[in-house]
């Protein structure tokens, strides 16, 4: 069974156009008039549903990462690290889990150029047997602010000049001359990595510090780091001036005609990991998404390899609609103390509710694809079918989801019992 792809009912397969209804329509190109010359009548049904839908038909734009594309693949694990977590997908090697990726660039509006000078972004949705794990990063390894506070101030920053709708570097500069911790990052952004020359070739950063619990109940600080198998390649700024003027959509293209052509792009997963005991041992702050964690002290370590082999079936559907929030973790990864991810898991979120509505998590490329269940019911959009009767917890009557088999474990680098609120392991 394909993983990806949505099925609708079998009746959305009429040889001829109907309503949304499902009614025939015998003139598709012609509005009901009053004679040959109008007036247009209120009663034509289908010109109404027609105009309507296509005066809907965008929705609204990601206030960040607004320009991407997706495609589709699996994760394998090739390196054995059931010793450092008990997450399902990462059990054994040659475990694979099917993945949709979606790259992007950070600061312009959905339709600019791929080739402008900023962060990509980097986000890999996981469609694990134990729920969806969104990794959720960038091309840098660092960030220019540390405190989710900030969020609203450095993306207006690096957004264009409210009163004259342009992206003015002296506006970036003045608020950045505030931040000295944002030096990495600026650093980064204009050494030669600030323009990809496309998306296969370029490195992806989970960023963030995470945690991984082991079987033991062990926590480990982790970071990931994805490394393009056919290396780093990027542009300077003349060439993405030819390139973007030839094409704006140029990496959308190469990634499409990439996989398209069987030169499916890979990258290989490695971590590097921490006890939380040493964090005071260090001169920097493992916690500070500002910082990075030295590979000469805390070394690369081979998980497996994520392999892009499908490109998508429709973009609204598993592009714009695809919604990524790092809160979806699985059992065995958990989240840190790092004060800007503890942000970014409502604000993921809060913005999919907003650009999607509040069951954005029903929709085909963002629903887990094992068994679920919960009392979340109703709202905009909602079309999930449900006939039980207890929507409500506990109850006798749902004995079998209401049963106490096993406590609440404690996550022992919290040491709060209310702060994990899933098994930590299937047992």
């Amino acid at each position: 069974m394909d993983p990806y792809k949505y099925r609708p009912s079998s009746a959305y397969n009429a040889p001829f156009y109907t309503t949304n209804g499902g009614a025939p329509v015998s003139n598709n190109i012609s509005s009901l008039t009053i004679g040959e010359r109008g007036p247009v009548l209120l009663e034509d049904y289908h010109l109404i549903e027609k105009v309507a839908n296509f005066t809907r038909e965008r929705i609204p734009e990601r206030v960040v990462h607004a320009r991407g594309i997706s495609a589709k693949g699996f994760f394998e694990v090739t390196h054995d690290i059931s010793n450092l977590t008990c997450a399902d997908f990462l059990r054994a090697p040659g475990v694979q889990t099917p993945v949709i990726v979606r790259f992007s660039t950070v600061v312009h509006e959905r339709a600019s150029p791929e080739t402008m000078r900023d962060i990509r972004g980097f986000a890999v949705k996981f469609y694990t047997r134990e729920g969806n794990f969104d990794l959720v990063g960038n091309n840098t390894p660092v960030f220019f602010i540390r405190d989710g506070i900030q969020f609203p101030d450095v993306v207006h920053a690096l957004k264009p000049n409210p009163k004259t709708n342009i992206q003015e570097y002296w506006r970036i500069l003045d608020y950045m001359s505030h931040l000295p911790e944002s030096l990495l990052t600026w650093c980064w952004m204009f050494d030669d990595v600030g323009i990809p020359q496309d998306y296969r070739h370029m490195e992806g950063f989970g960023v963030h510090t995470y945690t991984l619990i082991a079987k033991s109940g062990k926590v480990l600080f982790v970071k990931f780091h994805w490394k393009p198998t056919c290396g780093i390649k990027n542009l300077t700024d003349e060439e993405a001036k030819v390139v973007g003027g030839a094409n704006h959509s140029h990496a959308t293209k190469d990634l499409h005609d990439a996989i398209a052509s069987g030169n499916y792009p890979e990258w290989k997963l490695f971590i590097q990991t921490m006890d939380p005991a040493d964090e005071d041992k260090f001169d920097f702050d493992p916690l500070d998404v500002t910082k990075i964690w030295p590979e000469d002290i805390l070394p690369l370590q081979p998980v497996g390899r994520l392999v892009l082999n499908r490109t998508i079936d429709n973009f609204f559907n598993e592009t714009e609609q695809l919604a990524f929030n790092p809160g979806l973790v699985v059992p065995g990864i958990y989240y840190s103390d790092d004060k800007l991810l503890q942000c970014r898991i409502f604000a993921y979120g809060d913005t999919q509710r907003h650009r999607l509505g509040p069951n954005y998590l029903q929709l085909p490329v963002n629903a887990p694809k094992c068994a679920h269940h919960n009392n979340h019911h109703e709202g905009f959009m909602n079309f999930m079918h449900r006939d039980e009767e207890i929507n409500y917890y506990p109850s006798k009557f749902d004995p079998v989801r209401c049963a106490e088999k096993v406590p609440t474990p404690t996550n022992s680098y919290t040491g709060i019992r209310t702060k994990v609120r899933f098994l930590p392991c299937l047992l």
